[in-house]
């Protein structure tokens, strides 16, 4: 992220979101965003005076909002330093895919007989390959994180729905710092279509199978390019270990 006048010309246009009861969960919101866009990137400093500045809220009401994002674990706070996009480790990426996987799967398996309500799980396929046929893999990269939304969505549980919200968050965290998105993303299109054609045929064990699978393959990869962009000479901020901007930062796919 670039200066105070880059952020303060970024935040201006997303402080119409605000409305007339501007909120410190919708500051978050908006912040939430971003940082899943890649606006704020991890080990990034925010700046209390140019974001508050540019949604034209109180300091107050800024810091609530930054507690909010803390306790999701997007953001750290640094005694005397101020409050940092939070970087991930090593055993953060492990860890994320270890709920990942104890979550979508129990999904799967408890979704009851067929059919199943698939109409926006199929919009997610369709729009990872759009993105692929024009080259646009960070958009396959949004595809991939909302085909496991809506996957879990199909539980119809508002609480997994938001446990799964912070923790598809947490992973983009790790998104932002890989080079090849193409070759951590483009594998799993494939995938997705074969996980919705089971579910589709009424084949929820198969589906399941195909996930643990998917998420599996896909954790081992994104480990090991996490741990060699970690290790890597001018990583930048995040080279190491630990929650700070310090600390470790993590990459895999969807």
């Amino acid at each position: 992220m670039g200066g105070t006048d880059e952020v303060a010309d970024g935040l201006a246009g997303d402080r119409a979101l605000l409305g007339r009861t501007s909120t410190a969960e919708r500051v978050a919101d908006i912040l939430r965003g971003r940082i899943a866009e890649g606006f704020f990137r991890p080990g990034a400093r925010l700046s209390e005076e140019s974001i508050g500045g540019a949604l034209g809220v109180s300091r107050n009401t800024l810091r609530e909002a930054f507690r909010l994002l803390t306790h999701e674990r997007l953001l750290v706070h640094e005694l005397n330093r101020g409050v940092f996009v939070r970087v991930l480790a090593v055993d953060d990426v492990a860890d994320i895919y270890r709920t990942r996987r104890l979550v979508e799967c129990a999904v799967v398996r408890g979704l009851g007989r067929p059919p199943y309500a698939l109409d926006a799980l199929a919009e997610t396929v369709a729009e990872g390959e759009e993105a692929a046929r024009a080259g646009d893999w960070t958009g396959a990269a949004t595809a991939n994180i909302h085909f496991h939304r809506e996957l879990v969505a199909l539980a119809g549980s508002a609480r997994t729905d938001e446990l799964m919200r912070g923790v598809l968050a947490e992973l983009r965290l790790a998104f932002h710092v890989v080079d090849d998105t193409r070759g951590l993303h483009e594998p799993y299109l494939v995938r997705n279509r074969e996980i919705l054609d089971a579910l589709a045929a009424g084949e929820r064990a198969a589906a399941e199978r195909l996930l643990a699978r998917y998420l599996d393959d896909s954790r081992d990869g994104m480990v090991e390019v996490y741990a060699r962009s970690v290790a890597a000479p001018g990583a930048g901020p995040g080279t190491g270990s630990g929650a700070g901007p310090g600390a470790g930062s993590g990459v895999g796919e969807a």
